[in-house]
């Protein structure tokens, strides 16, 4: 498993620096701005993350007074501490420097609004304010001057999220150092038009395609890493989409535009153009899809049934590579199956899945080669190195406020894994509880238990850990 993060790249963002000040000016006047206009309206409990629906609520204000009569909005957000303790192993990239235990704390506010203008239109805004830092960090750092070839690899596991591919440059880097990051950044900044054919939505959105659980062939815009235990919001992306609901089915259409890492320049080998056919055959659900992505052409399909009283999926793509590759193309496959049941008077919940890589090698020390594989590893697109995956996953409500989850996944050829056991008490009203741990199987030389870095004594091995969160909602 390569670590990584959505919107990351492996190389420091020197240059973010630089423009601290602009951007910290730009946060400050909009966030006042937004603070004016709703101080006195009275906050309303946030609602379930929804990334891809149409407007839930329009108000229509009449009156004599003027177009700011037709305005409402709605306040939401949330506070979250983090903890974690992670222990690295002799053979991993941290021994170099030493394999002391690592204790690391984030804090993380995410202030949400949306102002309903009439009944057509909605603009959304997500503020995020992060603090972190630890001995991680520290230990990365002092990496780096030890070894610089794994002091790279341990700065790309640090990165904040990095607009340079993206359209806006929304982010600001306050302060960047070997103890800790604090930076600030509009994760959602979009304004959607709802005629009676169907939405429009311009602006910095999340949108996911496909059917998978942990992984995702479909959503080749912006995925979660299959090791992402969090996942309440995905990072979000510049973009315009539009949806068409027909009576033969569901027509949606994305644009996105990047630029270039290294110049800004926008161009349309950087950037995204995709269409989505979704209709229904009997009980079963269908997708079709069709994506100009970078230079490369991708089509898909999935599909969604059911088998008694379980639900099945299944999706794949082929990506048609360019020249530059030197293949002509690959598969990427994922088939899941879920299930609910009640047992000793307790709900549960499981889910197992198959995922078939087919730009995966066999040979580790060959995918570091490829070039087709280490971009979309870049970009934050692809996270893993093999061919052949099986994960799961089982929830259990042992009360009402508690829940149990245990995921896997394995690689089938190493054989090597990861479990992630965790439990989530919602203690109050808008607290929530988070304690898990991350436990890494597999001997060197396999994805997980370590992948060799060139040229050097170490591995790739993730380091096994524990965590804590404390999240309160507003």
């Amino acid at each position: 498993m390569l670590q990584g993060a959505h919107g990351r790249s492996g190389k420091p963002d020197n240059h973010m620096m630089v423009r601290n000040h602009r951007h910290i000016g730009f946060f400050v006047i909009l966030f006042l701005v937004t603070m004016v206009c709703g101080a006195e309206k009275d906050a309303a409990p946030p609602p379930e993350p929804a990334e891809n629906t149409l407007l839930e609520k329009s108000t229509e204000k009449t009156g004599a007074m003027g177009w700011w009569t037709r305005l409402d909005w709605r306040w939401g957000g949330h506070l979250k501490g983090r903890g974690s303790i992670q222990w690295p192993a002799e053979t991993s990239y941290f021994a170099a420097e030493s394999t002391d235990t690592l204790r690391d704390g984030t804090f993380e506010f995410r202030l949400k609004n949306e102002l309903f203008l009439g009944r057509r239109f909605k603009l959304e805004t997500h503020y995020e304010f992060l603090l972190t830092g630890g001995d991680t960090r520290r230990r990365n750092f002092q990496l780096a001057e030890i070894n610089p070839l794994l002091g790279a690899w341990a700065r790309a596991q640090i990165q904040p999220p990095d607009d340079r591919r993206r359209f806006l440059d929304l982010i600001g880097v306050i302060h960047d150092g070997e103890g800790h990051i604090l930076y600030h950044r509009l994760d959602r900044l979009a304004l959607t038009w709802q005629p009676d054919w169907g939405f429009v939505r311009v602006g910095r959105q999340a949108v996911t395609w496909g059917n998978g659980m942990l992984f995702n062939p479909l959503d080749l815009l912006n995925p979660f890493a299959p090791t992402d235990v969090e996942r309440d919001y995905k990072v979000g992306d510049d973009m315009v989409s539009v949806q068409i609901p027909a009576e033969w089915g569901d027509f949606q259409f994305l644009a996105v535009p990047r630029r270039d890492p290294e110049t800004r320049a926008t161009g349309w080998n950087q950037s995204s153009v995709a269409v989505k056919w979704h209709f229904n055959a009997g009980t079963t659900d269908l997708d079709l899809l069709l994506v100009r992505h970078y230079r490369d052409v991708v089509i898909g399909a999935g599909s969604v049934g059911y088998l008694g009283a379980a639900a099945w999926r299944l999706d794949a793509t082929w990506t048609f590579l360019n020249s530059a590759a030197r293949r002509e193309g690959f598969l990427s496959l994922v088939a899941n199956m879920d299930y609910s049941w009640v047992w000793w008077k307790k709900n549960l919940y499981g889910y197992l899945e198959f995922h078939y890589n087919g730009l995966g090698a066999d040979d580790y020390s060959l995918a570091a080669l490829d070039p087709a594989l280490l971009t979309r590893v870049e970009r934050g697109e692809m996270f893993t190195v093999g061919r052949f995956y099986l994960d799961g996953m089982i929830q259990a409500e042992v009360h009402p406020l508690v829940n149990l989850y245990a995921t896997a996944i394995v690689n089938l050829a190493d054989p090597s894994g990861i479990v992630q056991p965790r439990a989530v008490w919602n203690a109050g009203q808008n607290l929530q509880l988070t304690c898990g741990a991350n436990l890494v199987l597999g001997d060197t030389g396999t994805e997980f238990g370590g992948i060799p870095i060139p040229f050097t004594d170490n591995t790739t091995r993730a380091p096994a850990g524990v965590y804590i969160w404390l999240t309160y909602f507003f």
